[in-house]
This record gives structure tokens, sequence and C-alpha cells, in this order.
């Protein structure tokens, strides 16, 4: 079972998660519905199907450089079989699908979509010099997935996809200057390798505090006064602050911020 827990890489998905159920909670609200709702649960749940999705299929995919540079996963130490791995995937699907169908066919499509992206980085793109854009995609898309479950209007969302998907783009080369050595010894050609670790690092640290001061902008444009919205978005900052002494920390501390800047973002201009 906790093989099964890590194959989903439990911290990007509980991050990822968190910032739909936070979006999709505030966008209920705004529009007039409960903050728990059922739309709210079906559309954060469909994004954990997604989230399983990728996790599992990520590691099914890099199995044998996993166990090439020795890294602790899942399926080289054997502990989840490969095929155990594809029907961990296959379920994360068929659950994203379910929660979806009730929600209509825009929320249908636009997940995956998403998901689509994120299969194309695990089976081509992640080794690649475009390694960034299903990131950007995918996340890109995130809150237009959400707002569309919710039944809010898509204006209330138009400018998200600027401010999330290069956070997502930022996370990844912060992830991927973790693993900068162990990337390079298997020939990887992932951004990161092509840009070189300490350009990647402060690449991404100067990507996460842009989106920041996006925030940030969208409240003195919105002239808002919102106290819980200023409040979660000096926490972002704070968290992508406490980061730059390591990539580790970084990459952790995008990850609050995103849920933070998001909801945020959300409060400012509802």
């Amino acid at each position: 079972m906790l093989g099964l827990v890590r194959l989903v890489h439990p911290a990007p998905t509980l991050a990822v998660v968190s910032l739909a159920a936070a979006l999709a909670a505030i966008l209920s609200l705004q529009t007039g519905s409960p903050a728990l709702g059922p739309r709210v649960v079906l559309v954060t749940l469909s994004v954990l199907g997604s989230q399983i999705l990728t996790g599992a299929l990520n590691d099914w995919a890099d199995r044998d450089r996993d166990a090439e540079v020795q890294r602790p996963k899942p399926i080289p130490s054997g502990t989840v079989s490969p095929r155990g791995a594809l029907a961990l995937a296959a379920g994360g699907l068929l659950l994203q699908i379910a929660s979806s169908v009730p929600l209509g066919p825009m929320p249908l499509v636009i997940g995956l979509g998403a998901s689509t992206s994120a299969v194309a980085y695990n089976l081509w793109l992640s080794r690649r010099a475009a390694s960034f854009l299903p990131y950007l995609v995918s996340f890109g898309l995130l809150p237009i997935w959400i707002a569309t479950g919710v039944g809010a209007p898509l204006d209330r969302v138009a400018a998200a996809p600027l401010l999330v998907g290069p956070l997502a783009v930022a996370a990844h080369l912060a992830n991927t200057v973790r693993d900068f050595d162990a990337d390079a010894r298997i020939g990887s050609g992932n951004l990161a390798q092509r840009l070189g670790r300490r350009p990647a690092f402060a690449l991404a640290w100067g990507m996460a505090m842009a989106v920041g001061i996006g925030v940030g902008t969208a409240f003195l444009v919105g002239g808002s006064t919102n106290v819980a919205g200023l409040g979660l978005g000096a926490a972002g900052i704070v968290a992508v602050a406490q980061g730059i002494t390591g990539a580790r920390r970084l990459w952790a501390g995008m990850l609050v911020a995103a849920v933070c800047w998001t909801a945020s973002w959300a409060l400012a201009t509802g």
C-alpha cells in the first residue's frame, strides 16, 4: 500500500489537489453555491484522478532510468510491479472521467486535455528541451477546468493561466535541478540540463517571484482590500523566499505558493 501511495508522488499531488479544491470552493462561493457543494467535490476528485494517472505513469515510464541511477522508487525497488503501476494509472483515469461526466462536456474535455499534456511529458517530453511545455499547458488549463466544473463564468479565471502556468514551469525547473546529477548520468536533455544547474535555479526562482508580483498587481489594479487575500499573497512570497537556499526547499515552497497565490488571486478578483 505504501508503494502505491509513493507511486502517485504524494507531495505534489496533495499540493495540486489542494490548489484545485481552494479555487473551486472560492469560485463556487462567488457564484452563490456552497463551498463544499457536489460540483466542487466532483471537480476536485477529477483533478485527483488526473494526478494519480500522471504520477503512476511517470514512474512506469521512468522505471528503467530510475533503476540505472538507483533511485529508491517503488518499481525499481520491487514494491510495485510495472503492471501494478499501469493499473493504478488506469484507475486514476477512470476516476477522472467518472467525476467529470456529471459536470458536463466542457470540464470533461478540458480535463482530458490537461491529462493528455501530462501523459506527453511522461512518455516523451520529460527528457527534451520542451520539458516545460506540458507544465505550462496542463496547469494553464487547470483554472479553466475548475471554473467550468463549478459553473463559474470564465472571465473570473481569465488571468489565472498567466499566473499558474509560469509557476508550474518554475516548479518543474526546481524539481529537475534537484535531480540534476542523476538526470545528467542518464543523458536527459530536459530544460534544466540545457540551461545548466545555476541558470535553471535562478530562472525558477525569478519566475516564481514574478508570479508573486503578478498577484500583488491584481490587488493594486482591482483596488482590493481583502485581508485574507493579502495574507495569502504574503504567505506565498514567504514560501518562495524560504526556498532560495536550496532547490528541494524551493520546489516545496512553490507548491505552497501555488495554493496561496491562486486563492489570493481569486479573492482579489472576486
